[in-house]
């Protein structure tokens, strides 16, 4: 059984991409760019809203200054409407709360920006105790840098052998892999299961109930 389980935000414990899809469309259209199909988000996010708004901005548009510009526009809009629509994946809510009742710590890191990580979290799931809770910050590399996952362990103080790594998408494997631990692929997420398979996590499951059988084995 392991002792530590880090989880990844979006896309793993909760569906976010209409609030973020939502929120950086307001930002674009508030700077007189072009908008997108929700869905498309899903292969705009993962490596921190910078790169987001690189990704949406118009060819040509994707400047440093530029994105800074939906950044301003973004921020305030998302800090007021970032739990609109999202909502926790199919039987998380049960399978944290299981977790817990096992005394198995469990923890969050996410290429989020740390104030809407610190909020969305605790609003989702206020019954659950987090070893940790963290996201982008300016002192922290972003995922696929294990930097996040090797803090998390070390609060946790649990040996890497005793943790499972659990994400969405090809950065979170990269992560689970660059932190030397073991990782599990979710394909409820935003991501293919074919971005998964590229990194050979250890695991790759379809239901929360799988990995809660992975989590105790």
């Amino acid at each position: 059984m392991k002792k530590l389980v880090i989880f990844d935000l979006d896309g793993t414990l909760i569906n976010t991409i209409a609030d973020l899809a939502q929120s950086t469309n307001h930002a674009l259209q508030a700077l007189g760019y072009p908008t997108h199909e929700q869905d498309s988000y899903r292969f705009r996010v993962g490596n921190g809203i910078n790169k987001l708004f690189e990704r949406a901005l118009p060819e040509g548009e994707k400047t440093e200054e530029n994105v800074l510009r939906v950044r301003k526009e973004f921020i305030p809009y998302y800090n007021a409407h970032n739990t609109d629509l999202s909502r926790p994946y199919p039987g998380m809510e049960t399978l944290l709360a299981f977790l817990q009742q096992q005394g198995i710590q469990m923890a969050v890191a996410s290429n989020k920006y740390q104030e809407a990580t610190a909020k969305i979290i605790p609003y989702y799931f206020p019954d659950i105790a987090f070893t940790a809770i963290l996201g982008q910050r300016d002192d922290c590399p972003i995922k696929p840098d294990a930097a996040i996952a090797e803090e998390i362990i070390r609060l946790a103080g649990v040996e890497k052998a005793d943790v499972l790594y659990v994400g969405d998408s090809g950065v979170d494997m990269q992560t689970g892999l660059n932190a030397g631990v073991e990782t599990c692929g979710v394909t409820w997420g935003f991501r293919p299961r074919t971005e998964l398979e590229q990194f050979a996590p250890q695991h790759i499951v379809d239901t929360a109930e799988q990995l809660k059988a992975i989590i105790l084995s």
